[in-house]
């Protein structure tokens, strides 16, 4: 059975619905994320951009306490419910941190060459096969040399309950896709490019049989 994504309309309907909500999922995302942070070497970063920036919430940590205070985030997101929360949000930081409405084109109005830090959080999971390939060589062309890419996902359980979990979640994700917001088990492996993408950093983190996908790798030139 093959899986059918949500399209960028659908995607944008169902976070615009969502709204708010989305902090709610701390619970299991909020270890990993904290884990990719640790690793990410941010406190270098001087210029930072988001794809999938949600409520802002993850924006507000990074420039509150981990980036320099000289340091610019760009967030982007497909719902303008999200942009609308992560701008009210993000308001404290004027001058520093700008969000931007995206119709889901995957190309970004920046220079090549011109951020430190990409990230996607959640994200990767939610998008087809050919939209992840795209996003990750947008990122390669944002990174300076030696800039990180710092991702987390929803991966397959390896052992046990967990493993249970993401194939109960998977098989939703294949019959109704909008169920599950698109997001699905994902294995970052299957779409880096080990010509482009030095990994510095590996691992799975399980959160109430939850298991996600934390992977932090620097530009290879």
């Amino acid at each position: 059975m093959s899986s059918r994504f949500l399209t960028h309309e659908e995607a944008q309907a169902f976070y615009d619905r969502f709204g708010s909500k989305q902090d709610k999922q701390q619970w299991y995302e909020g270890p990993a994320v904290q884990d990719m942070v640790n690793h990410g070497e941010f406190e270098a970063a001087e210029s930072v951009v988001e794809l999938g920036c949600g409520t802002g919430a993850f924006a507000g940590e990074l420039l509150q306490h981990h980036l320099p205070q000289t340091a610019t985030y760009l967030g982007i997101d497909i719902s303008s419910t999200m942009v609308e929360l992560s701008r009210k949000r993000l308001e404290p930081f004027a001058g520093r941190a700008e969000i931007v409405l995206t119709d889901g084109a995957r190309k970004i109005d920046l220079p090549d060459s011109s951020c430190d830090r990409f990230i996607a959080n959640y994200v990767l999971d939610l998008l087809s096969p050919s939209d992840i390939r795209q996003v990750l060589d947008e990122a390669h062309r944002l990174l300076k040399p030696e800039g990180r890419l710092c991702v987390v996902n929803f991966t397959p359980g390896r052992t046990g309950v967990a493993r249970i979990v993401t194939w109960v979640l998977d098989r939703v994700h294949r019959l109704h896709p909008s169920l599950l917001g698109g997001c699905r088990p994902l294995l970052l492996q299957d779409y880096r490019d080990q010509e482009l993408w030095q990994v510095e950093y590996h691992h799975v983190v399980t959160a109430y049989e939850i298991p996600s996908e934390v992977m932090v790798a620097s530009k290879r030139l």
